[in-house]
């Protein structure tokens, strides 16, 4: 048992590097002295390029406001979504449960080139709307997955209590319903977040000329070569993510401790 223990640690130790290694190396050469693949010398002047450039600046605030109200706005219909859902039984919730999964198994290609034809049919402008409306589009079915499962666990019975107390049905959720389902809606709203943060495929179809965001600017880079300001900016992204994982992964635990400590 020993053995069988210590080869699948080395096992899944190997699948982390393999993950992580690329990461590394794009952090560490981040902070190289030049733009070669050769180590010489630490310098933060990649930063300070990365922050001078106006173009890479307004990709990140376009990005970071296109991510915002994507999520916002997906967070919101997919709590509205999963409590239709939630009163649905047998074969109508397995349908829309299936109806849900569809986006997420389908191709990103599929469903930019989806959005793009029917903002064409309607004869929309491209530009921030399109995106907004095509990533909020992408993110619901996200939101729904990690809603739902905590909507089933919470107590009905609580809920049709507060009723039969006088409550209202919109302060009776409020009260009762959402204080249980927010840690859901918190990971919920975390993922959206990011998948419409380093999203490339939709972006591209849906974006109006003359804007661009993180994903499609690193494209464009690509075909005149990487610049090491990229490699800053990808760092900080990284960063950025794992802060946002670790305040969905232990915040609301940390909230729970500081509430027992103040009883």
């Amino acid at each position: 048992m020993k053995v069988k223990k210590f080869l699948s640690q080395i096992y899944m130790t190997l699948i982390f590097i393999f993950m992580y290694a690329p990461i590394v190396t794009l952090i560490v050469f981040s902070f190289n002295e030049n733009k070669g693949r050769r180590w010489s010398g630490f310098s933060l002047k990649w930063y300070q390029e990365m922050f001078e450039s106006e173009m890479i600046m307004s990709a990140l605030w376009n990005t970071i406001i296109i991510a915002f109200i994507s999520a916002t706005a997906a967070t919101l219909l997919g709590v509205i979504a999963c409590i239709g859902i939630n009163s649905l039984k047998g074969k109508a919730r397995n349908a829309y449960l299936a109806i849900n999964n569809i986006p997420m198994l389908n191709s990103e290609l599929v469903t930019g080139l989806a959005m793009m034809l029917l903002f064409i049919a309607f004869g929309i402008s491209f530009g921030y709307t399109t995106i907004i409306v095509a990533h909020t589009t992408f993110c619901i079915p996200y939101v729904v997955l990690s809603v739902l499962p905590k909507l089933r666990q919470t107590d009905q019975r609580v809920y049709e209590a507060a009723l039969d107390l006088g409550a209202k049905p919109i302060y009776a959720f409020f009260k009762v319903v959402l204080p249980d389902l927010l840690p859901g809606i918190v990971s919920g709203y975390l993922l959206a977040f990011t998948m419409s943060l380093d999203d490339f495929i939709i972006t591209h179809f849906t974006k109006g000329a003359g804007i661009n965001t993180l994903s499609t600017l690193i494209y464009s880079e690509v075909r005149k070569g990487i610049k090491p300001s990229m490699n800053a900016l990808s760092t900080i992204m990284f960063f950025s993510v794992l802060l946002l994982l670790g305040i969905g992964t232990y915040g609301p635990k940390w909230k729970a401790k500081l509430r027992k400590n103040e009883k």
